[in-house]
């Protein structure tokens, strides 16, 4: 594997990505970095408001700004209606690729009738179970587990450690990050004269195209029907995804945010970091859901959600918990004094 260097004009990034240019067409970008950090031939961006008193003072050669921030620019400017978009879709061009060489390595485990596109590439420790697909160009890392019934699509990436259980199927262009877990036992148990009985998990995982899935993050299989993760979800590390979820398309959740099993999220939401949502709701289209909220009951507008207390010294915190309880009384007074 080899690793190539990027570099590009500021000319050419400006007319591959619709910017408009401000100065020296011809000078070469070879990294990007923040406006405190980048240093000469590097390019930064500006978005947030509140970075506008580091612009003065950067040491980057280019920035993405908006277009009322350019006279105060000292560099080369390349105005964008959304610089954050802008400088994303730049930066993945200096991203660091390693070249892939298709073909099953010598050290992995393939099932007899499993199928291996033949510029897929299997890496070291693999294992690729009974009656499993994979697709063109798809990678498997070091050290995974593709189990039986499993379906990876076109281009899509386990990067290592990933462990696919049994009936998933991914769309093209998945990215899996180490240690993530699809397609194991949903939570599923039944009580029994005081003993549980385990509820078979006999559906599986279905995730669309280009969605991108954390690192140590777990989506539990359907017990009947499948867990479905429509096209282009992201979501972050350690999160918890439960049997019979769905999850519509461009919906995005921060780390450690949790969903219990046989909820339904709409498209276009996002769920905060530390948030939990209860089983069987539904949240409709475009809701925000802030960080370490817990939805307990369904959100059918669309619109931003929060719940919870603010940090406080813990002085004050402990007065508010006992106060907490007095809050019913205070009220069935407030109400009884009201009808008199």
């Amino acid at each position: 594997m080899s690793a190539t260097v990027a570099a590009y004009t500021a000319a050419a990034l400006a007319e591959r990505f619709g910017l408009r240019l401000h100065g020296d067409s011809n000078h070469v970008v070879t990294g990007v970095g923040t406006l405190a950090t980048a240093t000469a031939g590097q390019l930064s961006f500006l978005a947030n408001p509140r970075y506008r008193g580091q612009l003065g003072a950067t040491s980057a050669s280019v920035v993405v700004l908006r277009e009322a921030d350019v006279e105060h620019c000292p560099a080369i400017a390349l105005v964008a209606a959304d610089p954050y978009v802008a400088f994303a879709r730049i930066a993945a061009l200096f991203e660091p690729k390693s070249e892939r060489t298709a073909g099953i390595h010598a050290t992995a485990v393939v099932a007899d009738d499993a199928v291996i596109a033949a510029t897929a590439s299997i890496g070291p420790h693999a294992s690729i179970g009974a009656r499993s697909q994979i697709g063109t160009g798809a990678v498997i890392g070091p050290g995974c587990v593709v189990g039986d019934d499993c379906v990876v699509g076109d281009d899509c990436e386990l990067v290592a450690r990933v462990t696919l259980v049994t009936r998933v199927r991914l769309g093209q262009r998945v990215l899996v990050h180490p240690g993530a877990v699809i397609g194991a036992d949903g939570f599923g148990i039944a009580m029994d004269h005081g003993h549980w009985i385990k509820v078979p998990q006999l559906g599986g995982v279905r995730i669309g195209d280009d969605c991108e899935i954390g690192a140590n993050t777990t989506i539990d299989r359907g017990a009947l029907g499948d867990t479905v993760l429509e096209d282009d979800v992201r979501l972050d590390n350690q999160i918890q995804i439960g049997h019979n979820v769905r999850i519509g398309a461009h919906t995005a959740m921060a780390g450690c945010s949790a969903v219990a099993g046989s909820a339904s999220i709409g498209r276009h939401c996002l769920i905060g970091g530390g948030a939990g949502i209860l089983g069987h709701l539904e949240v409709c289209d475009r809701v925000v859901v802030t960080a370490m909220t817990l939805v307990t009951h369904s959100i059918l507008e669309p619109g931003e959600y929060s719940s919870g207390t603010p940090l406080m010294d813990n002085r004050s915190w402990r007065k508010s918990a006992a106060r907490f309880k007095q809050l019913d009384t205070l009220a069935r007074r407030i109400n009884a004094g009201d009808k008199e």
